[in-house]
């Protein structure tokens, strides 16, 4: 896949190098269980900390399938 450039909120979490999109969601995934924001009950939800928050627009919870959405907007 063609690489993508984070901007700077997304680069706080992932890096700043370009990387494909499938390597990106897997360091961002590797964020997340490293800081154990996958909530507890329900699996499907993100609890965003202060990094992530800046990444879903100040949002403190987020789906799984809504964080892919809003992490494209951080990508070009």
């Amino acid at each position: 896949m063609k690489p993508v450039s984070p901007d700077a909120k997304l680069a706080a979490v992932v890096g700043s190098s370009p990387l494909p999109r499938t390597e990106l969601t897997k360091k961002l995934w590797a964020y997340i269980k490293k800081n154990g924001l996958q909530d507890k009950k329900v699996r499907t939800q993100i609890n965003a900390d202060d990094a992530l928050k800046a990444v879903f627009n100040g949002k403190t919870k987020v789906s799984m399938f809504e964080m892919t959405k809003l992490v494209s907007g951080h990508v070009s």
